[in-house]
């Protein structure tokens, strides 16, 4: 059996949902298919079941692409008052947190209910637990292979997302489809993701899995974030090693503030005047975990001694090595953790005003499937609302 529809969306996640509401208030007749049992998958888990779903202060530098100014349109013709503004229809109660971050106050299912009920019109359609076999150009648009059917669209939005948490259905398809079609792919890697670390370094600070301190970290070319940063049993995680981590490369060191709010040098200087006894262990207790003092003891980074055997050289040595602590890490922890995946279709190969490809027809990508990756905060899910709507307005 052959079916025709005027768009076909691959993805039932927010890119897609967004993309295919726009589209079927334009009266285009819509089908949406997805591999899962149900829409918005990642949705449902994010930000601790609330949904992280934007965020007040949204720029194109918080968002990492080899094209920075890719963004700018789509982020401009649906912006975060548009989408702050589609919550208050439905009447979903948010509540704001740190740096501008929109959480719903009771339930991530509240964003894909409201995605739903914007999805609900008589020219949209929907098809769960389907696999898309082969995909063709044809002179009408687009032939594709559903399960056992035939269905051929005038436009193909592929909104598939990234290979980032790969439990929750991620696969490479919406990369194949673009290699397919003859499409440059960014190469892909794991973005807002835990390090991991080398083996000395696990041994040492395993131990202090669940201490979270604030610090600033900055990699070798200068991008830093200041949040906090927690100890896993695996290595270091955190927002500030979240964030960072989609700037890191590799076999770079990381340099760690460890106290960004205090002045070491002047604090040790003034307790060796007023303590002079004091052990340094003692001190810097004061001012960080102990075990945390005590696990940088233990392998020879600090020396612990009595503050008045410490001359000024020393202090400020002492200084320099937390405002300036490196570690290499060994890697991250992968797709597996992942939030986002960096990398994939190249933005160049778009129109950043429709999110068509310039090559083929008819054709859009939406969301993370694409070379746009956002900080942590409620970032990727404004660009998956952003571009997802001006494909919408344009498929």
């Amino acid at each position: 059996m052959t079916t025709e529809f005027d768009v076909v969306i691959i993805g039932a996640g927010a890119a897609g949902l967004m993309c295919a509401a726009e589209a079927g208030k334009r009266g285009r007749k819509v089908l949406v298919v997805d591999s899962g049992k149900k829409p918005g998958r990642k949705i449902l888990i994010s930000g601790g079941g609330r949904c992280n779903f934007t965020n007040y202060d949204v720029e194109a530098n918080h968002f990492v692409c080899q094209n920075p100014h890719f963004v700018k349109s789509a982020l401009s013709q649906y912006t975060q008052w548009d989408f702050i503004s589609l919550i208050a229809k439905h009447d979903i109660a948010y509540e704001e947190r740190l740096h501008g971050q929109l959480f719903c106050q009771d339930s991530a299912k509240q964003i894909v209910e409201m995605l739903m009920a914007e999805c609900d019109l008589p020219s949209i359609s929907h098809r769960y637990r389907c696999e898309v076999g082969s995909v063709e150009k044809v002179e009408s648009g687009f032939k594709l292979q559903l399960d056992n059917d035939t269905v051929l669209c005038q436009s193909l939005v592929v909104a598939t997302g990234g290979l980032s948490m790969p439990k929750l259905g991620a696969t490479p398809f919406g990369y194949q489809l673009a290699q397919q079609f003859g499409l440059n792919m960014v190469p892909t890697t794991a973005g807002l993701v835990p390090f991991t670390l080398h083996k000395a370094d696990k041994e040492t600070f395993e131990a202090l899995s669940g201490i979270a301190i604030p610090a600033t970290i900055e990699t070798q070319n200068g991008t830093h974030f200041k949040e906090s940063l927690l100890f896993t049993h695996r290595g270091l995680s955190g927002p500030v090693v979240l964030q960072v981590s989609s700037y890191w490369t590799p076999g770079e060191k990381i340099t760690v503030n460890l106290l960004p709010e205090t002045d070491v040098l002047d604090v040790l200087t003034h307790q060796r005047e007023q303590h002079p006894n004091q052990s340094l262990k003692n001190t810097l207790s004061k001012l960080l975990p102990k075990r945390l003092i005590e696990a940088l003891i233990d392998r020879k980074d600090l020396d612990d001694k009595p503050l008045k055997q410490l001359n000024p050289k020393d202090i400020t040595a002492i200084a320099d090595y937390f405002h300036q602590w490196q570690i290499a890490p060994n890697g991250t922890e992968g797709y597996r953790t992942a939030e986002v995946t960096l990398g994939g279709v190249d933005t160049n190969e778009l129109s950043s005003k429709t999110m068509e490809s310039k090559k083929i027809a008819g054709l859009y990508f939406v969301g993370e499937v694409m070379d746009v990756s956002g900080w942590l905060g409620g970032y990727n899910f404004q660009w998956a609302w952003s571009s997802g709507f001006v494909a919408g307005l344009n498929a």
